[in-house]
């Protein structure tokens, strides 16, 4: 397993989406709790499509893990190779088994997304339930959705 995510300072701001040192999505919160784009997507997100495993907010479940303590040494590549390749992990206490989302694309075409509100909810940035203020989805996010999703 790689290093794990490191300071998620955002350090660099690329048409509304945030980076930190390293290169990886991190999120950006304003001080009046206004969270970045990105960040209230992954909410939406990881909300319709990982919740049901993984309960409100990554806090966990009976079946799968706190993805709050995951993401705090979890890198951003393992995680996306989590999610794409899915995760098997059998011992004689347990029998735990994450599918492979690489190709569904409610999830692909928002892993960022759903990494950086993670790694916001893992770093204390942001608190359970969906934030109540955000940016405006930028161009570039819309540009990309219509290129990943494809036609309505």
């Amino acid at each position: 397993m790689a290093a794990g995510p490191g300071d998620p300072a955002a350090v660099k701001n690329q048409d509304g989406k945030y980076y930190d040192q390293q290169g990886s999505p991190t999120y950006s919160i304003k001080s009046d709790g206004t969270v970045d784009w990105y960040t209230y997507s992954g909410f939406r997100r990881y909300s319709s499509e990982c919740l049901r495993c993984h309960g409100p907010d990554g806090a966990g479940s009976s079946y799968a893990p706190n993805l709050t303590d995951s993401l705090k040494t979890l890198s951003y590549a393992d995680f996306l190779g989590v999610v794409a390749g899915g995760k098997k992990d059998v011992n004689a206490a347990s029998d735990l088994v994450m599918p492979s989302f690489g190709v569904d694309k409610n999830v692909m075409c928002y892993v960022d997304d759903i990494y950086v509100y993670l790694r916001a909810r893992a770093n204390g940035a942001v608190g359970r339930g969906r934030p109540t203020k955000h940016e405006e989805k930028p161009a570039a996010a819309q540009k990309w959705e219509d290129s990943c999703m494809g036609p309505a």
